[in-house]
């Protein structure tokens, strides 16, 4: 593959390649529904071809289209299972792989930050990258000191990438939605495109992951690989060998699935709560499984946490008015969760709701919390998502009366993406033992 294509008309190009081939292959489903073919037959085939194309745009472009994809594909358990299933192979593709940059740009990449005789600084280094990223692509080497260590080195052009794709997606964005049936896809792209500085800073993405390595150094449960090495466009850190989540979600055992499930949601919750960061990149690719030395039992494993070039700080963990409203909603106290939700601006002071009918349409995206444990699954997914999507669901019309105040913003796509993957994972996890001891304000419901 040649190297990151940079010029906009290119990209532009080939984004726009996206809505424009799905209305080809409509034309195309058409002459073959004439022709005899069933609809059930073509509209598979329809999606096969779309979600193919799909990975194929998105993974060469790299940048910001392929960082939308990997937002998408936590979200693929919302969609209807008709379309979730050809969709599904493609867009989790993006989360472990996608095509390399050359080695010559690697090598200049590294020789430009640091330094021409950057071979010094390793014993030992993989030109084959183990994976690659929206922005940037990891390599497997030793270092000089013998540890073991992650290579990551940014795509040159990977900011005007990033900018340029996520301003051409949200063009469109309207066209996009027949790709990704149920998905708001225009809010997502928006999100997306104000966290650009902070993914194309490895100086402060080294000191977030330092910080989460030095509070999570002892644990038993989760794993943050030491900070080695950080230049421009460089960052080097230790080695994490483990199982993929995605692996873990595609083939394992259902005691596998409720470990890596329990873990995913307990480093949610008692990551801001320890370190005053929140990670807010949850897909699949970022985790590792780690088994116990010597030791075959799931209930064992460790979750180790890869990539932390986009986190919210939150110096008091996550606000308390989350844990408090949550409590307070599943004890069924309609009028003080209506005030605290008013009072911290989710109801604009323009709108009168029902206090009973708000709580109602909490009720069910709450139900998790109130079980002593809950299995997730994509069924569960999608009966939430078509309840608020549908445009004549009573859920639908209160829903868009709310508001979503920007300080909650990163914490309500994480907090979702991550349910999105308990969900790829069908995991039965006892997500209130974790919000009991890590989310401020809920505790005080026992």
């Amino acid at each position: 593959m040649s190297d990151l294509p940079r010029k906009a008309v290119t990209r532009t190009a080939k984004l726009a390649a996206l809505p424009l081939g799905f209305a080809g292959r409509a034309t195309w489903g058409l002459g073959k529904r004439i022709g005899g073919k069933s609809a059930e037959f073509v509209a598979r085939e329809l999606q096969e071809r779309t979600a193919e194309q799909l990975f194929r745009v998105l993974g060469e472009l790299k940048g910001g289209a392929m960082k939308f994809g990997q937002a998408l594909s936590v979200f693929e358990s919302a969609l209807p299972e008709e379309v979730a299933g050809p969709y599904r192979a493609a867009l989790t593709k993006l989360q472990e792989a996608a095509p390399p940059m050359p080695v010559r740009t690697v090598h200049a990449v590294l020789a430009e930050r640091l330094g021409e005789a950057w071979r010094e600084l390793f014993l030992e280094f993989e030109d084959k990258p183990a994976a690659a990223a929206s922005i940037g692509q990891v390599h497997r080497a030793v270092w000089h000191d013998g540890r073991e260590v992650a290579v990551k080195v940014q795509y040159p052009g990977a900011g005007e990438a990033l900018l340029s794709d996520l301003a051409q997606l949200g063009r469109f964005a309207r066209l996009l939605g027949p790709l990704v049936p149920g998905i708001e896809v225009k809010p997502l792209i928006t999100e997306l495109r104000e966290r650009v500085a902070e993914e194309l800073d490895y100086a402060l993405e080294a000191r977030s992951q330092r910080e989460h390595a030095e509070v999570f150094a002892d644990d038993p449960d989760v794993v943050v690989p030491a900070v080695v090495h950080q230049a421009e466009q460089v960052l080097v850190t230790e080695w994490l060998e483990g199982i993929p989540l995605a692996e873990v979600i595609a083939e394992g055992a259902p005691e596998e699935r409720d470990r890596a499930g329990q873990l995913l949601a307990r480093f949610l919750f008692s990551g801001p709560a320890r370190t005053g960061l929140l990670h807010a990149d949850p897909h699949p690719g970022n985790f590792r499984l780690l088994p116990a030395a010597g030791s075959d039992d799931p209930a064992e494993w460790r979750l180790g946490v890869l990539d932390f070039g986009t986190v919210d700080r939150l110096p008091g963990g996550l606000p308390e008015t989350i844990g408090t409203c949550l409590r307070m909603a599943l004890a069924g106290e309609a009028e003080p969760v209506y005030a605290l939700l008013r009072a911290e601006g989710f109801v604009k002071e323009s709108v009168a709701l029902d206090p009973d009918e708000v709580l109602e349409y909490l009720r069910p995206i709450i139900e998790p919390a109130g079980e002593e444990s809950f299995v997730f699954t994509r069924g569960w997914m999608r009966t939430q998502a078509a309840r608020i999507a549908d445009p004549r669901s009573p859920a639908h019309q209160l829903g868009r009366q709310l508001n979503l105040p920007p300080s909650y913003l990163l914490i309500h796509r994480v907090t979702l993406s991550t349910i999105g993957v308990l969900c790829q994972l069908d995991a039965r996890v006892r997500l209130r033992d974790e919000l009991t001891a890590w989310l401020p304000g809920f505790a005080a419901a026992d």
